[in-house]
């Protein structure tokens, strides 16, 4: 029995001893190795490549989802930063447009003719819902010294007139929501002739988005390209504020009188900035227009 044991404890020995031997030996530095060294090499590089693919399968997997995630989350933070910049370039422009207008503001304060009349700035706070490009709402009224069918100017001309006012706001008429019943006594500037043409704004043509301007007789010497001006005459509106140009002339359907298109001088779409002309105060050279 004892034997049997000294017998194994050897084997054990002994296969300890040539276990410990290729250990050493393998690890000494050599540029071949021995047959069962290829093979085990071999075999071991072909296991961990079969083991390797899965893992680096699993870990490309989840890392190309991770990759997905954050160049959807950059994209959006793209997104959002171009739309704040498309808003700042529309706000830009629209800065730029309000300081153009504004220059022609103070250029027509400064002007010869409306230093004969008081003028009151005002900027427009909205636009009528019912009426949207026929009506605006001014941030001065009757507190200001603004009174119905006052002159509303901007720096290209004329817009409308003064409809109602409260203490602090007041509606303004625009040109193309004047009619018949709203109408303003004009003069078409012929400069060829020492008397210009005299008629009356009527209405305003929807089609055509251009005012229709009516003769008091028929004359030939109206033409496309002169400029309307109000008259002076009813004692209402100053006399010379440019309305617009004349675009078309034609007859009345009874081939009695001239019949013109006109184009408003002012932009009557983007108006944020107005000078009400106080009727009231007229200089030694004023003079008065109607509705």
């Amino acid at each position: 029995m004892f034997s049997f044991k000294k017998k194994y404890l050897f084997i054990f020995l002994l296969v300890l001893m040539v276990l410990v031997g290729l250990i050493g030996f393998t690890m000494r530095e050599r540029s071949n190795l021995t047959i069962v060294e290829d093979f085990i090499h071999d075999s071991f590089g072909s296991v961990q490549q079969i083991i390797n693919k899965p893992i680096e399968f699993t870990t490309d997997f989840f890392s190309n989802i991770k990759d997905i995630k954050n160049v959807y989350k950059e994209n959006e933070q793209l997104k959002s930063r171009l739309e704040e910049i498309r808003q700042l370039e529309y706000e830009n422009q629209e800065l730029e447009k309000e300081m153009i207008e504004l220059k022609e503001i103070v250029n027509k304060s400064d002007s010869d003719f409306l230093q004969s009349f008081e003028s009151i700035h005002a900027s427009v706070v909205s636009r009528s819902k019912d009426n949207w490009f026929k009506q605006i709402t001014i941030n001065k009224g009757s507190e200001d010294g603004i009174e119905p069918n006052m002159a509303v100017i901007t720096g290209k001309g004329m817009i409308g007139k003064v409809q109602s006012t409260s203490p602090f706001t007041s509606t303004v008429l625009l040109l193309n929501g004047f009619d018949r019943y709203n109408r303003i006594s004009v003069n078409v500037d012929v400069k060829e002739e020492s008397e210009d043409l005299s008629g009356f704004i009527v209405g305003y043509d929807e089609e055509k988005d251009l005012l229709l301007l009516e003769l008091n007789e028929n004359n030939d010497k109206l033409q496309e390209g002169q400029f309307v001006f109000s008259s002076g005459l009813g004692g209402v509106f100053p006399k010379g504020l440019q309305i617009g140009e004349v675009q078309q002339v034609t007859e009345d359907r009874y081939a009695l009188t001239k019949v013109a298109y006109v184009k408003p001088t002012a932009n009557l779409d983007v108006i944020h900035h107005v000078i009400v002309i106080d009727r009231n105060m007229i200089s030694d050279n004023g003079g008065d227009d109607e509705l």
